[in-house]
Order: structure tokens, then C-alpha cells, then sequence
């Protein structure tokens, strides 16, 4: 097999050591080298020297946890990096040391048969950071909602079924004043801003309640954390907006596209970046991302068609955004829906929707251009005749001659 490359070595990362093997190659005789080093900062400059010295050019190593990070920012400015799929580079069972591993992954960087997984460069990394810290804090303040109702239903308080929102204005200065020990229904009810969806004889009924000093405990301990994590997620905001200046004018193209919010369109940003040569067409991005049936036959038969877990973040995104564009009416993106629905069921109709959603930004981010509506009406548009065959073979199913003639 083919040497792409004579000086290379391979990397097993764990948490607190790095098990390095030199692979050097000059003519068929094949030398490795492996030495073992620290995960400090000083002991990941030696392990860079260390490589140099021997002259390697190219560096291979698993996406072990997170612990892959720090051994990357080391050693990017001075070598060409390539990270792994660990389950892409599993070495052959029976036979598992952190040595052999080494020597493995250096073998096989050495002849091209590892596939680099995708490693955005600095500034998209930080902004992953902020819009996955993020998307973690909303879900811990919805967590903590909740079991805020959880409380209040244990209470007997059945705030749920007559407010919209429980943490709302009129929700919340209900809940305090609950936690001060306020129980007369009345007062309680006078507390509500605006209006309700229920009348006041219901919101009276729903307060009068069985309060507890065990549930003012509870509901004062959620609130707090509520109110620390609503404080975190702004002052993220407040960095993810300083962090996003060099790629506001991507967003905004982004943002053209039909159910793509600001918070959907960073997030797209954040997980690809902006330089699509990474991906050579938009289909390979789809499947990156999980988008597409997974490529699994053998012996001629397709066994299975169910779409890898792919790019977990970026995936939940879309699919979110996709709901949305699904109930946009006279758009591409609702009629896609519309049309797969009948045939594939919503949830492989809404996947498609997500990925024609993934595929218009590959174009966008490529071409430095906007989203180009096609219409409700595209695939009327699109084939006018085999849309008249299909609706009089249905008509003719329900026992009905049909005879076609052109409109005047």
C-alpha cells in the first residue's frame, strides 16, 4: 500500500498522558519510535519538540472526550492535524495497549486511511461554546419550570390550567407572594397583570390550595435558580453578541431563509462556520449533520435507512426551525412537507424539510448570496401533467369517470 506519509505519528490521548508514536520511513524499512508524556502545558511543548525532532509532518490523534483540545491548540500552528473517529480507528480486538494504539494510528495516518473529522477554526469554536452553553441554560431554566409546576400541583395549586405561563408577570407574583406565605385566595388572585385565559371565579378555585412550609422551600429554591440561570443566559448573550461582529453579515443571510430566527441562524454559523470548502458538496454536509438515511446494504439489500446521530446540536436545531417552516404557508418549504407527508409520514417528512433548510445554507455561506423562494406552487409548477394523472387515477379509484379537457 501506498505511503502517503514517511514522517508522521500517531497520538492516544487520555486525561493526565499522551502515548506518541514517531512512524519514519525510508525506503521499506519503517521505524517507530514511542515515548509517553504529560498532559501539562510543559509536557505538551516537549511532546512538540519531540515530534519536530524527528521531522514529522503530520499528526493524528482520537476525539477522546475533550482531552483532545489542549494537545490541538499546542501543536496546530506547527504541524498538519488530523482527528479521528475513535470508532473509525478501533485497532484489532484482543490486542489493546496504549502502545499498540499509538503505533496504529500512526499506521494508518501514514497511508490515508483516516478520515479527518471536521475542526472549525478558533473563533467558530468559541462561538459554539456560547451558543451550546446557551442552549444548556434555557433547558436548565426549563427543568426548573418544571418542577415548579411539579411543586404546585403537590400543592394543589392548579396555576397551570388557568395561566398561559406560570413564571409570566401575573404566575410569578403570584408565586412570591406564595413563598411569603400568602394564602387567601382572594389576594392572590388579585395579583394577576393583564388578562387571563380563565375568569377570575377559576383563578380563585385554582389558588386555594394545601401550602406547606416544605413547598415554600421548593418553590423559593427553583425560583432562585431560575433567576441565576436567566442572569447567566443574558450575560451570555451579551458575549455571544460581541463574539458574532465578524459574522453578523452570514447570519443575516441566514435569517432569509423561511423559520430561520436569529437564534437558529448563529447556531448553523457555530457548528459549520463559514468556509464551506470543508465540505465538498451539500450533500456531504447533509450527512453530516444526520440528515439523510444512513448508507448501511449488504448483499443487495438495504438494511437499514434511519439517520446517524450526526451533528446532535445543529441537527435539533433544524428540525425545531423545520416545524415552524413546515406551518409557513405558501412556501417551498411547506409544500415539501405537504408532499412527503402523504407518502413518508411527518417525521421522515420533516427531516427533508431540515435538510433542503441545511442545503439552502451551504449555497447562502458559499455564494455570499440570500435565500431564493421558489413558491407554494413549485411542484404545480414543476410537472402540471403527471399532477393531473395522479389526481384522476384517485378520482377513478373512487369508481368516477373522469374525462380531462384543456381550460379555455
Amino acid at each position: 500500500m501506498e505511503v502517503l506519509y514517511s514522517r508522521c505519528a500517531g497520538l492516544d490521548v487520555h486525561k493526565q498522558t499522551v502515548v506518541a508514536c514517531a512512524r519514519v520511513a525510508s525506503g521499506s524499512t519503517v521505524h517507530q519510535d514511542v515515548r509517553t508524556f504529560g498532559t501539562t502545558t510543559g509536557e505538551l511543548v516537549a511532546l512538540a519538540d519531540w515530534l519536530t525532532a524527528h521531522g514529522c509532518t503530520h499528526v493524528a490523534m482520537e476525539s477522546t472526550g475533550v482531552y483532545w483540545k489542549p494537545i490541538w491548540h499546542v501543536l496546530e500552528d506547527q504541524f498538519a492535524l488530523v482527528l479521528a473517529n475513535a470508532l473509525q480507528v478501533r485497532s484489532v480486538p484482543g490486542r489493546k495497549t496504549d502502545v499498540n494504539d499509538a503505533m496504529w494510528i500512526a499506521d494508518l495516518l501514514a497511508h490515508g486511511l483516516i478520515r479527518a473529522s471536521f475542526v472549525p477554526p478558533a473563533p467558530v469554536q468559541e462561538l459554539r461554546d456560547l451558543t451550546r452553553t446557551r442552549k444548556q441554560l434555557v433547558r436548565e431554566v426549563a427543568q426548573h419550570t418544571l418542577r415548579i409546576q411539579k411543586v404546585l400541583e403537590d400543592a394543589n395549586l392548579k396555576l397551570t390550567s388557568v395561566l398561559s405561563d406560570v413564571l409570566g408577570m401575573s404566575g410569578r407574583a403570584m408565586i412570591e407572594a406564595i413563598i411569603r406565605g400568602e394564602t387567601n385566595p382572594d389576594r392572590l388572585a388579585d395579583l394577576s397583570r393583564g388578562r387571563l385565559k380563565a375568569s377570575r371565579a377559576a383563578v380563585r378555585a385554582a389558588l386555594q390550595g394545601r401550602v406547606t412550609p416544605h413547598h415554600r422551600f421548593l418553590l423559593r429554591l427553583h425560583l432562585t435558580h431560575i433567576d441565576t440561570l436567566e442572569t447567566a443566559v443574558r450575560e451570555v448573550e451579551v458575549r455571544l453578541g460581541e463574539a458574532l461582529v465578524p459574522f453578523q453579515a452570514a447570519v443575516d443571510r441566514l435569517m432569509t431563509i423561511p423559520a430561520v430566527g436569529p437564534t437558529v441562524a448563529r447556531v448553523i454559523v457555530a457548528e459549520i462556520g463559514l468556509d464551506m470548502r470543508r465540505f465538498p458538496t451539500a450533500g456531504h454536509l447533509v450527512s453530516w449533520a444526520g440528515l439523510c438515511p444512513r448508507l448501511d446494504e449488504s448483499a443487495g439489500k438495504r438494511r437499514s435507512t434511519r439517520t446517524r446521530r450526526g451533528a446532535p446540536w445543529l441537527k435539533t436545531a433544524l428540525v425545531q426551525a423545520a416545524w415552524v417552516a413546515a406551518r409557513t404557508r405558501n412556501t417551498y418549504l411547506h409544500a415539501q412537507f405537504l408532499r412527503l407527508k402523504s407518502r413518508r409520514g411527518p417525521k421522515k417528512a420533516i427531516l427533508a424539510v431540515a435538510a433542503s433548510m441545511l442545503t439552502a445554507a451551504y449555497y447562502i455561506l458559499q455564494n455570499e448570496t440570500t435565500y431564493a423562494e421558489l413558491g407554494g406552487d413549485y411542484f404545480e409548477r414543476r410537472d402540471k401533467t403527471q399532477i393531473a394523472r395522479r389526481l384522476v387515477k384517485r378520482l377513478e379509484s373512487l369508481g368516477l369517470t373522469v374525462e380531462i379537457k384543456p381550460a379555455a
